[in-house]
């Protein structure tokens, strides 16, 4: 049990990695958008591009843990192990497909991380759209004329 969750930790991190090296790279993308004049297309543009770029970082952790399923052979194949990470990180949780037993514990962690990742995500557009609204962009104006 104590080498499973050390497992999962460090599924966990990786995660938390792919995540955080993901928002970071958004953010220049984010003030560039917050130094213009607020247009309603643009933010519209501005928030597609960040869902886009934020589910494929979920996706990218989706893969690790199932690349790591079909490296330990608990599930069958890739495209299954695919599928049993999306429905566990996401917590749909159909049953479907089950991880053989001395691997279940990772499937709990998985949800948790996948939790903790769509939070993270959810957090990061509600900044955006608080400092949008907060401030109209005059923050961002006062910044860029300093």
């Amino acid at each position: 049990m104590i080498a499973q969750l050390l497992v999962a930790w460090s599924l966990m991190s990786v995660c938390v990695v792919i995540h955080a090296v993901g928002i970071t790279m958004a953010l220049p993308n984010v003030h560039g958008h917050a130094l213009l004049p607020p247009r309603h297309w643009r933010w519209v543009w501005l928030f597609s591009r960040l869902a886009a770029w934020i589910i494929f970082l979920h996706l990218l952790e989706i893969v690790v843990w199932g690349l790591f399923f079909v490296w330990q052979d608990a599930m069958p194949d890739l495209p299954s192990a695919l599928y049993f990470s999306a429905v566990t990180y996401t917590t749909t949780g159909y049953g479907d497909l089950v991880l053989p037993q001395e691997w279940r514990l990772l499937g709990a962690i998985e949800a948790l991380t996948g939790i903790l990742m769509c939070g993270w995500s959810t957090g990061f557009f509600f900044a955006i759209v608080s400092r949008i609204h907060t401030d109209g962009g005059e923050a961002a104006t006062r910044l860029h004329n300093q």
